[in-house]
Parts: structure tokens; C-alpha cells; sequence
């Protein structure tokens, strides 16, 4: 090799340990005897130090180091997104209507937290009957909001906070204090906490599930909060034990995959289907309400097994 070898060169002929030995005094820990006795001038202490090699790195010459562009720093402000109240055109007249439908979901929640101070004082009917008034709320929100035009995904939050409150909350302290004098109280407790867990459930599943414009996955809430109230009301003659059994029921039917039937296509049956319950409430009111709410429930499961036969 010539004297003006490359860098390469000088990378394969000097060791740089040995180098550091010279520079530092460090004895050399893996000599080589097949240079020990060659004289170092070619290669010699100036030569290194003129070359300034002081590590070797495995780096091809024809390739250049890579740039290094900096990461840019994304403000908070600008990764997060609002998300507006009221989605469209916000007129005076559509923030009237937005503020009605919000208006009886707020009027459901607290007609909820009323229930649960007059069921508390004992007055257990008047509690019942509140919660009727929170299901006819909670049913005008969702039906005015379509009707207007006005559906956002803030009236949807909205819907699902009074739903808790007052079926998942107010409907239980009801149901506890219907059943306090008639079954023992950790019976009576159980069955309240059953709902209010089983409400829960099936609320956060209602928000994140895709909707079904048919049926709905297992008893909605709302349902099963008139069908507690309408049973406080009618007061239904059967033994506590059995009061107990038809709670546990309805809760779980709440959190269960079973398919029913929506209110809109209950209402496309034909009126002969209608005028059955009618003239049966005429002859006997809780004969009639035991009928259909047996009946609704078990429709769940012939529904599954019809659908599981056609696949």
C-alpha cells in the first residue's frame, strides 16, 4: 500500500488500542508478536496523530451520515377537537328547540331524584308514579329531537346520565322500599342492587354497541323501570318470594343478547292484537299486566331461537 493510503486503508492497518497504549501508557492487553519486532515509523505516533482517528465506526465512505429531523412539537390545542353542542346552523329558532328536547331530559332526571326522596318519606305509590312520568320524559326527548332535527351527540350523553339516575338509581330505592316490609331486607337489598347494577350494564353497552333498527339487545331500561312502577302501582297479589324472582329476572333480562321488539313495531300490529290487552284490563287489571309483561320477556328467547334456526 502506498504511503497516501484512504481512510479505509488507514481503518484495516491502524489498531487503535494500540494507539491509545502509545498515547495513554496503557500496556496492550492482546499484543501481536507478528509486529513486535518491526520497527513503527511508518505508521508511527505523528502519522496517527495527523490522521485524528481516534474511534473507527463501520460506516461505508460513500454513504453520509444521515440527517436528523427534529420531531416536531404539536401544541395540545391543536390534537384535541371540540365537539359543538348543537352540530348545523345555530338559529335562534334550532337553539329553542335544542333547549326544549335537553329541557325534558333534564325535567326525567330530576322527576328521578324526587322519586327517590318520596320513596324515602314511604310514600311508595306516589314514588311509582313518578317514575312513569320520567319514562314518558324520557320517550317525548328522543321523539322531539328527531322530529326538530336536532339530535347531537351531547343530548346523547344527556339521555344516558338521567336514564342512570332515574332507572338505574331511582328505580331500585323504589323497588327496595316496595318490598322492605314484605321480604326480608338483605332480600330487599339484593334485588335493588341487581337492577341498579344490571342498569348500569346495560347503558354503558347501549353507548358503545351499534344501534339495531329493529330490536333491542335484551330489555331496555326504561322498560323495565315502567314495568317496576306499573307492579308498585297495580300492586300485584303474589308472595314476596315471587316478587323477589320476577326482579332478579327482569334485571338480568337487561344485560342479556336476547332480541325484542321496539315500541314502533309493537304499534304496526294489527288493532285486533291491541283491543286483546284493552278488554282484559277491563276484566282484570293485573291478570292482564302479568299476561303481557310474561309475555313480552319470553319473546326474547323465541326471537333468538327463530333467528339461530334461519342462519
Amino acid at each position: 500500500m502506498r504511503r497516501s493510503g484512504t481512510l479505509a486503508r488507514q481503518v484495516l492497518l491502524v489498531r487503535v488500542g494500540r494507539r491509545d497504549t502509545e498515547l495513554h501508557g496503557v500496556p496492550d492487553l492482546y499484543p501481536e508478536p507478528r509486529y513486535a519486532d518491526r520497527p513503527r515509523r511508518r505508521y508511527g505516533l505523528r502519522r496517527f496523530q495527523r490522521a485524528g482517528i481516534e474511534r473507527v465506526a463501520p460506516i461505508s465512505p460513500a454513504v453520509g451520515p444521515t440527517p436528523v429531523t427534529p420531531t416536531p412539537v404539536v401544541a395540545e390545542e391543536s390534537t384535541t377537537t371540540s365537539v359543538p353542542l348543537l352540530p348545523g346552523v345555530r338559529t335562534p329558532a334550532r337553539r329553542m328547540k335544542f333547549a326544549l328536547v335537553n329541557a325534558c331530559t333534564l325535567a326525567s332526571l330530576l322527576l328521578g331524584i324526587n322519586a327517590i326522596f318520596v320513596a324515602m318519606q314511604g310514600n311508595v305509590r306516589l314514588a311509582a308514579f313518578l317514575l312513569i312520568a320520567c319514562v314518558a320524559f324520557d320517550g317525548l326527548d328522543g321523539a322531539l329531537a328527531r322530529k326538530l332535527g336536532v339530535s347531537s351527540p351531547f343530548g346523547a350523553q344527556m339521555d344516558s346520565l338521567a336514564d342512570m339516575c332515574s332507572f338505574g338509581l331511582a328505580a331500585p330505592v323504589v323497588v327496595y322500599a316496595s318490598l322492605a316490609g314484605e321480604v326480608p331486607t338483605a332480600a330487599a337489598a339484593v334485588a335493588a342492587a341487581l337492577v341498579a347494577a344490571c342498569a348500569a350494564i346495560r347503558l354503558a353497552r347501549f353507548n358503545v354497541s351499534p344501534s339495531d333498527g329493529r330490536f333491542f339487545s335484551g330489555v331496555p331500561t326504561t322498560m323495565a323501570a315502567a314495568v317496576l312502577a306499573l307492579m308498585v302501582v297495580i300492586g300485584l297479589p303474589v308472595p314476596g318470594a315471587v316478587q323477589i324472582a320476577g326482579v332478579a329476572l327482569l334485571a338480568f333480562t337487561m344485560v342479556s343478547s336476547f332480541p325484542y321488539a321496539k315500541l314502533a313495531r309493537l304499534v304496526k300490529l294489527p288493532p285486533w292484537v291491541w283491543l286483546v290487552p284493552v278488554v282484559g284490563a277491563l276484566v282484570d287489571v293485573r291478570l292482564t299486566f302479568g299476561l303481557i309483561v310474561v309475555g313480552y320477556l319470553v319473546s326474547g328467547p323465541v326471537l333468538w331461537l327463530r333467528q339461530r334456526r334461519t342462519i
